[in-house]
Formats: C-alpha cells, sequence, structure tokens
C-alpha cells in the first residue's frame, strides 16, 4: 500500500484557527512560514462569521498534535485493547498527559510508542503518529468511528502490530498548512528529518488564499478600503485553476515533483504532479481519496459545462451534509421533468438526487480490521462520478412516495 494513503482516514483540531483579534500587530513574523504570511489569528478580524464556521470543517480538522481531546477512542479497559491472534495485543495507554500505544506478547511489554500527531477530522476514522529519532511513523491501531473501535490501521499487517511505517513530508502536504522538515544526507541519498510536533495543523485560510501578510498589513491601514488588496481574488481565477486548487489534494495518490506546500492560488497543477497514467474512470475503482477531481471532470455534468467546478456545489467555509439542500443545487440546473417518468411526486423528486447519482461506495483501497473482527470493513466514500446508478435508484425508488 502507497505510503500516503493512510491518509484518508480522513483529519482533526486545528490548534488555534482564530478567533482572537490581533488588530494593531504586524502580519507576518509570527508565522513559521515567513514574513509573506500573516499571523493565523488576524484573519478574524474581518471575517470573523466565515473563521468561525470553518473552524468546524473536516479540513480545519484534519491534523492536530494528539492529545485526550483530540484523539478519539477509549483509553479504559477494556475497550482500550485491540487483540491480534498469538498472544499479541496492543493496549492504548494513558500516563500523565501522555497517550501510549504498547504492543504486548502474552502479556509481556514488547514495544511502547506516544502519539504524537492525530490525523482525520474524526467524523469517519482517525488514525496517529509517532515521532522518534527525527522521523514520523505511522503507529499500527487506527480509530473506526462507524464501528466506535479501535482498527488495525489500512495496509498493517493483520497478524501483529507494525511500528515502522515511515510518514513523508508529502502526506503532511495535504494534511496540514506547514510542516518542519528538513533534508540530510544518508548514504547515497536525503532523509528528511522532522522537528518534533512543529507544524501548523488543519488546513488554514493561507493554504487556499495565498500568503496574506500584505493583504492584512494594507486594509490594517486603510480600514476604509472594501475592495479587496494584496491577495489572490479565487472569483477571478480561470476555472480549470480553481479546479486544480482542489485536485492538488482531491486527485488521488500522485507523485509531486514540487512540494505542494509551494502551490499558489491560479497555479497549474500540471506544474506540481508527475504525469501518470490516466485513472480508470470507474467508482468501483476509486482510491483512497476518491479521486474526486478525476470523476467529476468524467462526468456529464461537467463536460456540457463550462463554469462547473467544486465550489458550484460546495461551500469550502462551512460544514454541509444536508443531502436535500445538494439536491437543491443540482435542481438549479437541471429540470425536473425529466424524472416525470419515474412517477415520482414533485417533492420526492427534489430530495434524493445525491443517493441516487452519487451513491456512496465501499472502498477498494481502505478497508479496517475492526477490533474482534475476522474480516475488514471498507470504507465508504461518495463518488463524484455523478451519472445512473441503478441498483442504488431502484433502492431509493422503492422507499419515495408516488405521484402522478
Amino acid at each position: 500500500m502507497n505510503k500516503r494513503q493512510f491518509f484518508v482516514l480522513a483529519c482533526l483540531v486545528i490548534g488555534v484557527i482564530a478567533l482572537s483579534r490581533c488588530g494593531n500587530r504586524k502580519a507576518g513574523g509570527a508565522d513559521p512560514r515567513g514574513e509573506t504570511f500573516a499571523a493565523a489569528n488576524t484573519c478574524a478580524n474581518c471575517h470573523q462569521a466565515i473563521v468561525a464556521s470553518y473552524a468546524a470543517t473536516a479540513h480545519a480538522h484534519t491534523s492536530a498534535p494528539a492529545s485526550a481531546a483530540t484523539v478519539k477512542g477509549s483509553f479504559t479497559s477494556p475497550d482500550n485493547v485491540f487483540h491480534f491472534p498469538n498472544g499479541n495485543e496492543v493496549k492504548m495507554e494513558r500516563e500523565d498527559s501522555i497517550l501510549y500505544q504498547a504492543a504486548y506478547q502474552n502479556g509481556t511489554l514488547q514495544q511502547k510508542q506516544p502519539f504524537d500527531i492525530a490525523v482525520g477530522s474524526g467524523r469517519k476514522a482517525q488514525t496517529f503518529l509517532s515521532w522518534r529519532n527525527g522521523r514520523y511513523f505511522q503507529l499500527p491501531i487506527s480509530y473506526f468511528v462507524p464501528a466506535a473501535s479501535w482498527a488495525n490501521s489500512p495496509g498493517f499487517p493483520a497478524d501483529h502490530p507494525k511500528f515502522d511505517r515511515v510518514i513523508p513530508s508529502t502526506c503532511f502536504g495535504c494534511h496540514s498548512s506547514a510542516v518542519k522538515v528538513k533534508e540530510v544526507q544518508e548514504g547515497m541519498g536525503l532523509k528528511e528529518v522532522f522537528e518534533k510536533r512543529e507544524m501548523i495543523a488543519g488546513i488554514d485560510c493561507q493554504r487556499c488564499h495565498g500568503p496574506a501578510a500584505a493583504h492584512v498589513n494594507f486594509h490594517t491601514a486603510h480600514p476604509e478600503e472594501k475592495a479587496a488588496k494584496n491577495i489572490a481574488r479565487i472569483d477571478t481565477i480561470p476555472n480549470l485553476r480553481k479546479l486544480d486548487m482542489c485536485a492538488l489534494c482531491h486527485s488521488g495518490l500522485k507523485p509531486f515533483q514540487k512540494s505542494p506546500f509551494r502551490f499558489q492560488p491560479g497555479d497549474a497543477l500540471a506544474e506540481y504532479l508527475l504525469p501518470t497514467v490516466p485513472f480508470p474512470r470507474k467508482p468501483a475503482e476509486m482510491d483512497v481519496h476518491g479521486n474526486q477531481h478525476q470523476l467529476l471532470v468524467a462526468s456529464r455534468c461537467f463536460i456540457q459545462s463550462k463554469t462547473m467546478n467544486c465550489s458550484s456545489c460546495h461551500n469550502p467555509h462551512t460544514t454541509e451534509r444536508d443531502l436535500q439542500m445538494f439536491a437543491q443545487r443540482c435542481i438549479s440546473c437541471h429540470e425536473q421533468d425529466t424524472h416525470k417518468k419515474t412517477k415520482l411526486s414533485a417533492e420526492a423528486r427534489q430530495q434524493d438526487c445525491i443517493n441516487c447519482h452519487m451513491p456512496a461506495l465501499p472502498s477498494s483501497a481502505i478497508t479496517l480490521l475492526a477490533n474482534g473482527q475476522t474480516n475488514p470493513t471498507p470504507d465508504s466514500i461518495r463518488t463524484h462520478l455523478i451519472a445512473v446508478y441503478e441498483d442504488a435508484a431502484q433502492s431509493i425508488l422503492a422507499k419515495l412516495p408516488r405521484g402522478k
């Protein structure tokens, strides 16, 4: 399994996404990314409502320093134990404020490593990283929300705990806003060396809008100016470049030729990802991230539209889970009359576009072996190949009221 694939277990608290006011403090300098970046809390000075709503999103919670507040799952016996065969088990243990995964064989301690980073918003799952000797390693046990259970981490051996999967900086490129890492010579190659917990957790405003120090400084000095200055205007970016902004992290696992941290609004995705064989555009072949970008652009909705992009359906500044609300966005472009042959009522035709045309399907790449199970459970990912799915449609039609 590709070493980036663990990250579907898709992510946790942004630390301080910034609700405190910092009106007179000069932006930049406080941000570890450099002087061109504004201090995180300055965004709330003018955009308090957006900052507050964004702080609850999965993007904002995609990673966090591990703690009792950010790690899901029980640390109390007997629910803190994951059982492997042959007397192997991993216990989730707490010593003061530090959390550990401790591996035992027939009751004898074999290895014990701390939780350092939690990855995953906690809506579906979480996985965890442990730092030692300048490297991050994925811990063997993750947490699977649908089963409310600790689970063997995806792609890990099913018969014993594994503590040596190295996690590279490219993983942080889609699951944090910055990480402190340097390359050092090791033999004939280079090795990445991380500073422990030195990161900006979650996806913050400047990952999508670009460095904002000049923007904040200008508007602090000119509060009467309402037109945005010195910041990327997303509404002026060409449509394909808007798609590239999301596709950087939502186009599956691809090799990077440039660090994703360097991506700026308006950049072309091709400048960052190495060319690969096109991914099969079949929903059953979705990878860990769902290849949402490739599946969307293969859809008739996209092909027949000149303006459709991710934000046509998604507001990235807030959490949206209401499928009927998404259905209304479908109806804004589609005639309801096309469904009259189903003999559904007008009300029913407005209710479930998503489950019919974008059903949640089992992932073939991400499966988790929950505690006590003998067969792994696949994670479910909503396909972004908008199409007619006969099985899903028939199941939903059977439950909806009929009309004339």
